[in-house]
């Protein structure tokens, strides 16, 4: 496999380092470029094409949704550029998560992340996957049940929740949820833990477990957020 090529984005210097030290340790990782604010930021986007940029969402003068904003526009006009975008940042407000993913960011992390987990979350979206931090994974849920893709100040830049990808479609197509599994799956979704969905349903925690591993495995999803994001987006829990 090659290596996953980044960018960091980020204004505060010792935040950085911190970062291009750690990630550079990991293999599979290559660090293609820094930069402490937003214009060189989108400099550096163009002229490296990395994998994943790394994005502060607080940088000074151009935050990093704006940025991201003006970059999405740039690649819709360069389809050789696919760099995906993973905002790390502070802010876990309401308004501060649904601009940044109403502005194209592809997955969200907290910066108090464990390195092991911030890896993960590279790996995830540049495989495709929008990785959510725990933390702020209730937001981006209900707002996509209530039918919101996009905060009011950023009407203009809409995000599209796209139906179920080709390859966990077709799992399901060939191995559909029976309806307890579906009922386990809105209960994941609802944010219930097993012990509470097997009250609610009358069944062993055991029995909850081998239902949650089948919703997973039919979901292709690695986790039970991955797993509710999904059964959103594709319209089997409304």
């Amino acid at each position: 496999m090659s290596e996953i090529r980044i960018v960091i984005i980020e204004d505060h210097a010792v935040v950085r380092l911190g970062l291009l030290t750690a990630l550079k340790t990991y293999a599979g990782i290559q660090v293609a470029g820094e930069a402490a604010n937003a214009t060189q930021g989108l400099a550096v986007l163009k002229t490296t094409k990395p994998d994943v940029a790394i994005v502060d969402i607080g940088l000074p003068g151009m935050d990093g949704i704006e940025m991201t904003q003006q970059f999405r526009k740039f690649q819709a006009e360069d389809p050789t550029n696919t760099t995906k975008v993973l905002m790390l940042t502070m802010q876990g407000s309401e308004d501060a998560v649904l601009a940044a993913f109403a502005a194209g960011a592809d997955s969200y992390c907290m910066k108090d992340i464990e390195m092991d987990r911030l890896v993960e979350a590279i790996e995830a979206t540049h495989s495709g996957s929008a990785w959510i931090d725990p933390s702020i994974a209730s937001i981006v849920l209900r707002q996509m049940r209530q039918g919101i893709a996009k905060p009011p100040e950023v009407t203009k830049n809409t995000v599209t929740i796209q139906a179920v990808e080709t390859k966990y479609g077709e799992v399901l197509e060939a191995y559909p949820l029976t309806s307890r599994e579906l009922e386990v799956l809105e209960l994941m979704v609802d944010g219930c833990t097993n012990v509470v969905i097997a009250e609610r349903l009358f069944i062993t925690v055991g029995t909850v477990k081998t239902h949650v591993r089948n919703v997973l495995s039919k979901l292709c999803a690695d986790d039970r957020t991955e797993a509710s994001v999904r059964a959103l987006r594709s319209g089997i829990i409304s």
